[in-house]
């Protein structure tokens, strides 16, 4: 009797399995046609991303990137406001009416000193000098994509709301976003939809690191080292006392603090006593409060080394980040939609390309086929890694991500082998999965509207009350020349 109860358990769960599987096949119809529908237009999308990767423009430089996006969009209905929150670069493309209006992130720049060719081995490319290192041409590709057939599906269906896609330049180091955030162009969007290249098929609903970067500018007087050395006040001396008890302060900070730096402006020449030193920091932690009472530790460090070497010192914060909200809520919309997408099945020559470039890196037993796996659902309240303008969103909005397999498994960013993979067919497939994702969950929203309010109410008790966004980075103008001044020096 046991041993028949058993067989008929597992005939029923078989059965139940497979019925479930042909449910969840005829339970998308819709959903199928806009994946085919993305698929069938990829072409186009392909080539506005090889055109951005070949640009290889920097922040805040991206007008090239900028036009092509903003025409593309033009020409497929949308309205376009140009050169938002002070920014030439960057803009809203929009179409709809009312609400609910969901929000789509696109970034097109890229990185200084990384050119390469899109060959499985380290090959410089003559023709530019900076690169898509981060995968930023198909980020503002793969959402356009997004956003064209959003639209087409609100048209075709006649539903109420409004699809909005925001350009957003130098997400590398200018903090585009957070001028937007600021200037107030998120306030009356009802959920934010993002997505980033990576080497993996992930939609967790994860924060990020808050951060801080400033320049501590030092200023002596200029003596010769030899002849009178006394009549000098170092400036370098100063980031070198400040340097060293930043140091010190290591010990007694939090764990996950991270701190770094590096001396752009030290002394020209030995025998001169520096009249002028710069240091650039950045101060990293997984909560913003923290981080900015991190920050002021390290002002006041600056204060007492100028003091302690009789020279004089100032600061200018560059950019600040907040760490990322996540949302539970949109997070597991998300990942439902990528499940029902799935990840990068790559060709017999993609294979070779993936098996080649993963020599040189330390792969730790991955393959080629990982770029197809999803990975599972997390709720990562403490953030890691690296920090993104996003977070600023993420706390004014609703906001959620994905991050898609456009790089060979093992790859990770700001590297040759992120622009090598970027600018052939693999980096290609994996936007292409995060612009069908993207298509879906927004869908999703707009049918659902139960699930904006679920969204709204969870960033409400995360923030908690009387929440009131200040930026980072103070009332500073958006630092278009950035890039330029770096280059420079």
């Amino acid at each position: 009797m046991k041993t028949c109860y058993i067989r008929f358990a597992a005939l029923f769960f078989l059965f139940s399995s497979f019925s479930g599987l042909l449910n969840a096949q005829d339970m998308h119809p819709e959903k199928k046609q806009l994946i085919n529908e993305i698929e069938n237009s990829s072409e186009k999308y392909n080539a506005i991303a090889q055109q951005i990767w070949e640009y290889a423009e920097l922040g805040f430089l991206e007008t090239k990137s900028t036009k092509l996006l903003q025409d593309k969009l033009q020409d497929e209905g949308f309205k376009i406001t140009k050169g938002i929150a002070g920014m030439p670069t960057a803009f809203i493309a929009e179409y709809g009416n009312g609400s609910p209006i969901i929000g789509l992130l696109a970034e097109y720049d890229a990185l200084p000193d990384m050119s390469q060719k899109a060959v499985p081995v380290k090959e410089a490319d003559p023709s530019r000098t900076a690169g898509q290192a981060c995968g930023h041409h198909l980020f503002g590709a793969g959402s356009l994509a997004a956003a064209v057939h959003i639209k087409n599906w609100l048209e075709r269906t006649n539903t109420p709301g409004t699809i909005r896609l925001y350009g957003t330049p130098a997400e590398e180091g200018g903090g585009g976003k957070v001028y937007m955030v600021r200037a107030g162009l998120f306030d009356d969007t009802d959920a934010v939809l993002s997505w980033h290249p990576g080497d993996k098929n992930q939609a967790s609903a994860k924060s990020s690191l808050a951060a801080i970067s400033a320049r501590f500018r030092f200023k002596g007087a200029a003596a010769h080292a030899a002849v009178a050395p006394w009549r000098g006040r170092s400036a370098l001396d100063g980031v070198e006392v400040m340097n060293y008890m930043v140091n010190l302060m290591r010990e007694h900070v939090t764990p996950e603090t991270r701190i770094h730096y590096a001396i752009i402006n030290g002394a020209k020449a030995a025998n001169i006593v520096p009249a002028y030193a710069e240091v650039s920091y950045i101060i990293r932690h997984p909560d913003m409060r923290e981080c900015k009472d991190l920050f002021q530790r390290v002002v006041r460090a600056s204060k007492a080394a100028a003091m302690g070497t009789d020279t004089k010192v100032e600061h200018e914060v560059t950019t600040g980040y907040f760490n990322k909200l996540p949302n539970k809520v949109l997070g597991e919309l998300m990942y439902e939609n990528l499940k029902i997408v799935g990840g990068v099945t790559y060709t017999d020559e993609e294979k070779q390309f993936a098996v080649e470039i993963m020599k040189s890196y330390p792969s730790k037993e991955l393959t080629p086929e990982n770029a197809n796996k999803i990975e599972p659902f997390e709720v990562i309240e403490i953030g890691k890694g690296g920090s993104t303008d996003v977070g600023d969103i993420s706390w004014v909005r609703p906001t959620t991500g994905l991050s898609a397999a456009t790089w060979v498994p093992g790859t990770v960013a700001h590297s040759w082998q992120a622009v090598a993979a970027g600018g052939m067919s693999i980096g290609k497939k994996g936007m292409l999965v995060a612009a069908k994702t993207l298509t879906l969950t927004a869908i999703d929203l707009y049918k659902q509207p139960e699930k904006l309010k679920e969204a709204e109410n969870e960033l409400q008790e995360r923030r908690g009350d009387n929440f009131t966004y200040e930026a980072l980075l103070g009332d500073r103008e958006p630092p278009l020349n950035y890039r330029i001044i770096g280059e420079n020096e």
